[in-house]
């Protein structure tokens, strides 16, 4: 029986060489980097080196850049950081899709009186621009658009937004997440104020992220202390790991994404063959390694527990979601019906998936089917 490890939106492996680098900074260069002796100057070096070397995969300055616990801590900072220090602009607006962790926030700020819109999505998960330019004004404190949705893996078009909030005067923030090193990213020609990425959707380790702030742009710290990161994000930084986030994202680089969304379309192809149905976007529009489908008739959450009892592991969801007894906002905002929503399975390939691998988890899907 072979493994099949398809969740990759959730987590990734960690790479093998993303390990030794962390074993030598936990084992051999484990100073504090504040610290003012020439030990905690070698961590501090460390830092300074992952810190360009995840500011380069973006196009933004190295001091642009701060180091979090990943992607949830730095979507937070954007929104309530922004909110402490602008309190007089009181609407966010956001898109239907979003991950939980922009969501959620939003549902805070609402009790503590702020308004959320959400940019309406098609039936593919794409924004309606113009609804989105009608609705900034002056009051409107930050817009924040994912570029890859996380379950069907429509891809947004970042400049478009960037361009537009720029012309409105108002701050644009993304959460990259998903798309982090699969696709272009460049954060100052495409007028990105703020941007939130994680390691470990790239083979890296779990538990840090990075939050990119552009130059000038006032956001208040969510925790206080020692005055790491500029004063904007105390607390000792996590250098094992941010180094392994700096060579997960080096490696992951120079995978060849073209060739994975090739054996994407390839599986969509054969799914299709057994009765799947598509959802969201096609083509280049979609994340590589996404594919987010619905079987009519199937309880996506039996066939889940047979796949995993064959060592074959996919998801029904967002991972972050996919406990609770509630239906997906996302899905639901681009018109998925409830039945649907029960008979979907999300697949998200490795970097390394081959014909065999496809053609061996479509043989036992077609049987429990």
């Amino acid at each position: 029986m072979k493994k099949l490890y398809f969740d990759n939106s959730a987590t990734t492996s960690v790479y093998p060489e993303v390990v030794r680098e962390m074993n030598n900074a936990m084992i051999y260069d484990y100073g504090n980097p504040s610290s003012n002796h020439a030990f905690g100057d070698k961590s501090q070096k460390l830092l300074l080196s992952a810190r360009t070397k995840l500011a380069r995969a973006i196009g933004s300055k190295v001091h642009e850049l701060y180091f979090t616990s990943g992607t949830t801590e730095s979507n937070n900072w954007v929104l309530q950081g922004l909110a402490r220090n602008y309190p007089s602009k009181k609407k966010i607006i956001i898109s239907s899709i979003e991950h939980p962790s922009i969501r959620e926030t939003c549902e805070y700020l609402k009790s503590r009186g702020y308004f959320i819109v959400e940019l309406p999505v098609d039936s593919f998960g794409f924004i309606d621009l113009k609804f989105l330019e009608k609705n900034i004004d002056s009051n409107t404190l930050v817009v924040s658009v994912m570029q890859a949705n996380n379950i069907f893996g429509t891809i947004q078009n970042l400049k478009k937004i960037g361009d537009l909030c720029k012309r409105k005067k108002v701050l644009f923030h993304t959460d990259c997440a998903q798309s982090f090193t699969k696709m272009k990213i460049l954060v100052h020609d495409w007028n990105i104020d703020l941007l939130s990425a994680s390691a470990h959707k790239i083979g890296g380790p779990k538990g840090v992220g990075f939050l990119y702030i552009r130059d000038g742009i006032a956001i208040a710290p969510l925790f206080f202390g020692g005055g790491q990161e500029k004063r904007l994000r105390s607390g000792t930084e996590n250098v094992p790991a941010i180094v392994g986030f700096a060579k997960a994202c080096e490696i992951s680089l120079k995978k060849d994404w073209t060739k994975i969304s090739e054996m994407r379309d390839l599986l969509i192809d054969k799914l299709r063959g057994i009765g799947g149905k598509l959802v969201g976007a096609r083509g280049i529009s979609r994340l590589s390694n996404n594919i987010f489908v619905t079987f009519s008739g199937m309880n996506a959450e039996d066939i889940l527990y047979k796949l995993s009892e064959k060592e074959i592991y996919v998801s029904i969801g967002s991972a972050c979601d996919s406990k609770k007894e509630k239906e997906d906002s996302a899905l639901k905002a681009i018109g998925l019906s409830s039945t649907d929503m029960k008979s979907s399975l999300r697949i998200s390939l490795p970097a390394d998936v081959t014909k065999k691998d496809i053609e061996y988890f479509v043989n036992v899907l077609r049987k429990l089917i």
